[in-house]
């Protein structure tokens, strides 16, 4: 089982997703230090090492940890044509029992936004989710102001449940997010009448 866990993939239309890599160290730093106007303000506060080698090693080696604890899927999107890094997408704080619930985390670089990539990662990910990992739950913030967010979670299937006051730290300060969740059985918005 364990080994079937780092070996996760999920593949869409143009992407591969998988685990980060320690061979992917100069094109995440690169993407990173490249969209970091285009990043900055929807994240919290970058470290002073945040593009270092040894903040990327911690990661790899955190995702690993992660993938075989159950508790985390953190992937990086490849475009397959040219296996080009775009972003990465995170099922984070997976909580199993009577939750069945994880929480999605998602960035892409600049030059790659707005073109469809992160969409089909987040359904990828949630098919996953429901389909492979049994989860009910996906939930997902943003801040109120992050109009393409909101709407990409809208088409992927999250509906809006509310706002979070003081939720994250972004750019420094405490900000409210609006929060979304996708569930397995939906039946919002729909009515038996007739």
């Amino acid at each position: 089982m364990l080994g079937a866990r780092r070996k996760l993939t999920l593949e869409t239309e143009r992407l591969t997703l998988r685990p980060p890599a320690h061979s992917d160290y100069r094109a995440w730093s690169d993407l990173r230090r490249d969209s970091a106007e285009f990043l900055k303000p929807w994240e919290p506060t970058w470290a002073a090492d945040h593009l270092s080698r040894k903040s990327f090693t911690n990661r790899v080696y955190w995702a690993q940890r992660a993938i075989a604890n159950g508790t985390a899927v953190p992937l990086f999107l490849i475009r397959r044509e040219d296996q080009v890094l775009l972003g990465a997408i995170t099922l984070d704080n997976i909580r199993r029992g009577p939750a069945q619930a994880g929480t999605t985390g998602y960035w892409i670089g600049a030059p790659h936004a707005r073109q469809g990539y992160m969409h089909e990662a987040i359904l990828a990910l949630v098919h996953h989710a429901f389909n492979r990992m049994d989860l009910s739950r996906i939930e997902a913030g943003c801040l109120p102001e992050n109009v393409p967010s909101r709407r990409l979670l809208e088409s992927c299937g999250y509906k809006y449940e509310g706002v979070a006051q003081s939720y994250l730290q972004i750019a420094g300060r405490w900000r409210n997010h609006v929060l979304y969740a996708n569930l397995r059985h939906d039946r919002r918005g729909r009515t038996d009448v007739g």
